[in-house]
């Protein structure tokens, strides 16, 4: 897998303050993970490190579940990183969210997808740059960093409404009294659902002056660092965010990128692909990852990827598969 960029990963002082308060000796974590001690004092790791890191936290503390409830409720307010502070001094818990999933492309390898759908609010969690899943006490602290934010930012006891994971977790016990919800275990994707309702509470922390000093310093670190990805893979990312429901057009995408559409065709053209064939690809990516997950039904998966009806999905399916949605989810 090519180099990128984005395999500098920023750790937060506040991550090996949190340690401290759960009386955890940081230069353990970095002799456990077999790193350097230095790796304590420097801001920036590789995505390796990174994981190895958390996945020495999650061998000192055992039970992953214990482990990632305690990290996520010890870490103060006060050290949280700008990309968090914007987050937590958000409008709302919707705007809160909305700018989570923004800035967290500043904060890889963790990104998170948001679809808002009936009553309910889903943020998956994905892996930016990287093939390789990360370990499950992160995909943990990543989903309860999200509803500890709300349940920070509105001073209320807000709930989950089903929290899904692909591996083991350790406790579910603990888990369902920490998110107030079921807990799913071997499933397709990681995931948080929230009460859709819960969007609209204000946060008690909003600070609208900070706000105005903290997003335009990040939004110029996120065009930098868009900037510096190939074209073609932040258009695809940018249609998967927005597939639900009809999907993107070309305008629409080419205003995200601060330019016109005319502008957008030539300079893909120039990385040898289109907009159309891109959209082809990111739908049937999403078909696939939808449909590994049973609680779905054909009919949500074909709206979810931008489909308004049942039959245009079967035969685009039919096309990148050679069989039906159907014949594909019961291999």
């Amino acid at each position: 897998m090519k180099s990128h960029p984005a395999d500098r990963i920023k750790i937060p002082l506040g991550f090996w303050e949190g340690l401290h308060q759960l009386g955890i000796d940081a230069y353990e974590i970095a002799q456990k993970a077999q790193l350097p001690l230095s790796v304590i004092s420097e801001s920036v790791v590789s995505t390796t490190q990174y994981f190895s890191i958390w996945q020495a936290y999650s061998d000192m503390m055992g039970d992953i579940a214990t482990g990632m409830i305690k990290l996520a409720t010890v870490f103060e307010t006060a050290k949280y990183p700008p990309t968090m502070l914007a987050t937590y001094h958000a409008r709302n818990y919707r705007d809160a969210l909305n700018r989570m999933v923004q800035y967290k492309q500043l904060c890889p390898p963790e990104g998170l997808r948001i679809t808002e759908k009936g009553e309910d609010c889903l943020i998956e969690l994905e892996w930016l740059h990287t093939e390789k899943p990360g370990p499950p006490m992160l995909v943990g602290i990543t989903l309860a960093s999200l509803l500890e934010l709300g349940r920070r930012g509105t001073g209320q006891p807000l709930r989950a409404r089903c929290v899904e994971f692909s591996q083991p977790m350790g406790d579910v016990q603990a888990l369902e009294a920490y998110f107030g919800c079921r807990i799913r275990m071997g499933a397709s994707c990681n995931r948080l659902t929230l009460h859709r309702r819960d969007l609209d509470r204000p946060f008690d922390s909003y600070n609208e002056e900070l706000l105005e000093i903290l997003t335009p310093v990040l939004d110029r670190s996120l065009d930098e660092q868009q900037r510096s990805r190939s074209l073609a893979e932040m258009v695809k990312w940018i249609m998967k965010c927005s597939l639900t429901g009809g999907g993107p057009n070309i305008e629409a995408v080419a205003k995200q990128l601060g330019m016109s559409d005319r502008t957008l065709q030539r300079r893909l053209t120039e990385e040898n692909t289109s907009f159309k064939h891109l959209l082809s690809q990111a739908r049937h990516e999403q078909a696939r990852e939808y449909l590994a997950d049973p609680s779905l039904d054909i009919k949500e998966v074909a709206f979810l990827i931008g489909y308004k009806d049942e039959s245009s999905f079967y035969r685009a399916f039919r096309l990148w598969e050679g069989e039906t949605p159907s014949n594909w989810r019961v291999k």
